[in-house]
């Protein structure tokens, strides 16, 4: 029987956030808009969503008179994705 994908992390944006932040130990809000290549609103929006799920931690710091917007993976948000990943397997039957 195939499980529901998580429909939080399935969505085109948010997954690329996700699988972006599976590899890195953190990444900036402009990492992260430059690799996904979504507008400023859309990707915080999208963060929004993932933070409210307690999938990410998202830190706000002053670098010079600059805010710096940081996330990362929470131990929920890494849990989540491997679960994705393994539905998706059972998709693709692998």
């Amino acid at each position: 029987m195939l499980k529901e994908l998580n429909p939080l992390i399935h969505s085109q944006l948010r997954l690329a956030i996700m699988t972006l932040l599976v590899s890195v130990e953190e990444a900036d809000f402009s990492y992260l808009k430059e690799k996904t290549n979504a507008t400023s609103g859309n990707i915080s929006v999208q963060l929004d969503k993932l933070s409210s799920a307690e999938y990410i931690k998202i830190t706000k710091e002053f670098v010079g008179k600059k805010t710096r917007t940081t996330c990362r993976l929470t131990e929920e948000g890494k849990q989540a994705m491997e679960e994705y990943i393994e539905n998706l397997k059972s998709y693709l039957n692998l």
